[in-house]
């Protein structure tokens, strides 16, 4: 069995777990039969001090442990009666700051020799993750940069994700002029007056095309004015990664009797909106 194991000071989460079939030599199992360990009660949570994974954190050393009965402190621990674990291996899994997160461990269900070949290995492994940890950071950064733009911005700006227009993300703008909504709202229920003037339309659209949709010059009540105010709509569809289905839409409104958009302006943005998700990789719109 092997796993990556966050920990903190309330409990332990098991991820990436991985099981074996009966035997190495044996093909993968799709359907999981012939695992060696019963995992049918195993949660993929646990206590903090349950198991070998909490003394290599406290210890911040690998720990090696070729049979577990061979040691009086770990025999007695709950992962071996629970589980029948007889070798454990486990290494500190740091992030990009030097902090200790957890561990990437392996164990069986017999006496295992972890020689130096293996250890070192295990080693390498966690600072393969390690770069992930990095790049995801960059990341994250990047995704901050951009919506720290669209935060700065002094018109309405919003993106939703999926076919029902669930609300991911909503500028300050957007909020005072369209109304204050709960993240993950479905967006035609919870802003009723965008619908009415076909804006979902439009993102349908955009979501279902791949392309830039505009809803030009519409009047409409808005939260922040007395009277109707005129605005154009621009809604670019976005991805997380090139060749990627597209995930969301990212909607803008510009009144028409300030500064709008003219000539190639909706295309320019919209191609830089694009450019700047697909930089930012798969995974989730917004974290």
């Amino acid at each position: 069995m092997a796993m990556v194991n966050f920990i903190n000071d309330e409990r332990q989460m098991f991820r990436g777990l991985y099981t074996p079939t009966s035997s190495p030599d044996d093909p993968a199992d799709a359907d999981g039969g012939g695992i060696p360990f019963d995992l049918s009660n195993l949660a993929r949570e646990a206590p903090s001090d349950y198991g070998f994974c909490p003394h290599v954190v406290a210890q911040q050393t690998q720990l090696a442990l070729d049979d577990v009965f061979d040691y009086p402190r770990f025999k007695g621990n709950a992962l071996v009666n629970d589980l029948g674990v007889r070798s454990y291996l486990g290494t500190p899994l740091r992030d990009n700051t030097g902090m200790i997160l957890g561990t990437v461990c392996v164990a069986d269900f017999k006496p295992r020799a972890w020689d130096r070949q293996l250890r070192q290995g295990m080693h390498e492994l966690t600072d393969t993750l390690l770069s992930e940890f990095r790049l995801r950071d960059s990341l994250l950064a990047q995704q901050q940069e951009l919506f720290a733009v669209f935060d700065g911005a002094p018109f309405p700006i919003m993106l939703t994700e999926g076919p029902e227009h669930l609300l991911r993300y909503a500028n300050g703008r957007q909020g005072q002029a369209f109304g204050m909504v709960r993240q993950f709202s479905p967006g035609r229920q919870v802003l009723p007056g965008l619908d009415a003037v076909g804006v979902f339309r439009a993102m349908d659209d955009a979501l279902g095309s791949g392309r830039p949709v505009s809803v030009p010059q519409v009047a409409l009540r808005t939260c922040d004015a007395p009277m109707p105010q005129e605005y154009s709509f621009l809604c670019t569809p976005v991805r997380t990664s090139p060749g990627a289905p597209f995930k969301g839409v990212l909607t803008v409104a510009m009144s028409t009797g300030g500064q709008g958009y003219s000539g190639g302006e909706p295309q320019a943005f919209a191609a830089n909106v694009q450019q700047q998700f697909e930089r930012l990789g798969g995974g989730p719109l917004v974290d």
